[in-house]
C-alpha cells in the first residue's frame, strides 16, 4: 500500500499539490478569519484535484519524460504504471477532488479549481513546447488555488485581499518556474523544448531571475496595505522573510558571468512562499484567538 501511495504521490506531482492545498487553506483562514474543521474539505478537494491534473499532464508528457534525466524516473516513462492506468488514476483523483469542492465548497470555488487544471493541461502543457517563456501564462495556475478557498469560505473571489495574495502568488510562480527550468536545462533541450540557457547566457538569466524574485519581495510587501494583516508583529516578520529573499538573490546580481546555484534559490523561494502564507494564517488565527 505504502509503495502505490508513493507511486500516486509521484503521479500527481505531490509537493506542487501539497503547496497548492496550503495555499487554499490561507485563502479560507483569511476569509472565515478563524480556524475551523470547514477547512478540511476544500484543502482536500483542492489537493485531489492539483494531483489529478498533475498526472493528467504527466500523461500528455510521457514521451518528453522519457527523453530527460529528471524526469524518465516517473511512474509512466520508469514502467511502473501504463499509460492507460496513469490516465484512469489522474481522472479518478480529478472527479473526487471536484466532487468535494461541490458539495463543500460550492459551485464557485469549483469553477475556479477546474479552471485551473484546464488552464495547467489545455494551455501551459501546449505552450511550454512552443515558448521559452511559457511559465508566465502558466503562472496563473499557482494563483487560482487561494481564490479556491476564500470563496469556499463564502468570500468573493473579486475582493481586494484575496485578489493581492493571488498576485502574489502569480509573481512569485515565475520565478519558481524558471528557477527549475534553468537547473536542468540542457535537459530540456534535449528533450526538444525550448530553453532560456539556449537563449540567454548565464549573466544575463542571473540578472533576469533577480528582477522577477525582487518582483515577488514587492507583491508580498503589498498585501497589508490591503488590510490583511492585522498584527505589527507579522508585517515585521514578512518584511524580515522578504529582506532575507532579497538579500539571498543579490548572489544572481554578484555572479558576473557565473552560473550562480539555481538549485539552492529554487529551494529558497519555495521557502519563502510557506513563511509568507503560514505567517498570514498565524496572523488571522491568532487575532480570532485573542480578540
Amino acid at each position: 500500500m505504502w509503495r502505490n501511495l508513493k507511486t500516486f504521490f509521484e503521479l500527481g506531482k505531490g509537493r506542487i499539490a501539497l503547496l497548492a492545498a496550503l495555499s487554499a487553506a490561507t485563502g479560507y483562514i483569511l476569509a472565515a478569519e478563524r480556524m475551523s474543521l470547514g477547512i478540511v474539505a476544500p484543502t482536500v478537494g483542492l489537493f485531489l484535484l492539483a494531483c489529478g491534473s498533475s498526472a493528467v499532464n504527466q500523461y500528455q508528457e510521457r514521451a518528453i519524460d522519457a527523453l530527460m534525466t529528471r524526469t524518465k524516473g516517473r511512474p509512466i516513462p520508469s514502467g511502473r504504471l501504463t499509460p492507460r492506468q496513469a490516465l484512469l488514476i489522474a481522472l479518478g483523483s480529478m472527479l473526487s477532488g471536484a466532487l468535494i469542492l461541490w458539495v463543500s465548497s460550492g459551485p464557485v470555488a469549483l469553477s475556479l479549481g477546474l479552471f485551473a487544471a484546464l488552464w495547467y493541461n489545455g494551455i501551459y502543457t501546449y505552450l511550454k513546447r512552443v515558448s521559452r517563456f511559457a511559465a508566465i501564462p502558466g503562472s496563473v495556475v499557482g494563483a487560482i488555488p487561494p481564490a479556491v478557498g476564500w470563496a469556499a469560505a463564502g468570500g468573493s473571489p473579486l475582493d481586494p485581499k484575496i485578489l493581492a495574495l493571488c498576485f502574489f502568488f502569480f509573481i512569485w510562480q515565475v520565478p519558481h518556474f524558471w528557477l527549475l527550468l534553468l537547473s536542468y536545462g540542457r535537459d530540456y533541450e534535449r528533450a526538444g523544448l525550448p530553453s532560456l540557457t539556449s537563449t540567454f547566457t548565464a549573466g544575463q538569466l542571473s540578472q533576469m531571475t533577480f528582477v522577477w524574485i525582487l518582483a515577488t519581495a514587492v507583491t508580498c510587501l503589498l498585501i497589508p496595505l490591503f488590510g490583511t494583516v492585522r498584527a505589527t508583529l507579522t508585517s515585521l516578520l514578512l518584511l524580515g522573510a522578504t529582506s532575507w529573499l532579497v538579500w539571498n538573490a543579490t548572489r544572481f546580481v554578484k555572479a558576473r558571468g557565473e552560473r550562480p546555484s539555481f538549485r539552492c534559490a529554487f529551494r529558497e523561494i519555495n521557502i519563502y512562499a510557506l513563511l509568507v502564507i503560514s505567517l498570514l494564517s498565524l496572523d488571522k488565527v491568532l487575532n480570532a484567538f485573542f480578540y
